[in-house]
């Protein structure tokens, strides 16, 4: 495996570690505080509804949002650390 090989292999390893991370986390609060935190959540209120509630309707999306403006800083870095910045 020549250099540039392994350059590009570990670029991805951490890629695809990154996307796991993030993934995982939207999953735990779409799934999780959505459906099987609702109970406990639903003890709070956050603009007048119920924590579980909202986040199964709006907090979700908002998480995701965010984290699709992480997942671009990250790669943004993870490009200037293995050379691949325009």
């Amino acid at each position: 495996m020549s250099d540039k090989q392994k350059h590009a292999s570990a670029y991805w390893k951490e890629n695809i570690k990154y996307l796991a991370i993030l993934l995982v986390i939207w999953f735990v609060v779409s799934f999780g505080c959505g459906i099987l935190f609702r109970e406990e959540l639903d003890q709070f209120r956050l603009g007048g509804f119920k924590l579980g509630f909202w986040f199964a309707q709006q907090g979700s999306i908002y998480v995701f949002v965010i984290l699709i403006f992480v997942y671009v800083r990250l790669m943004n870095k993870l490009d200037k650390k293995y050379g691949f910045d325009e």
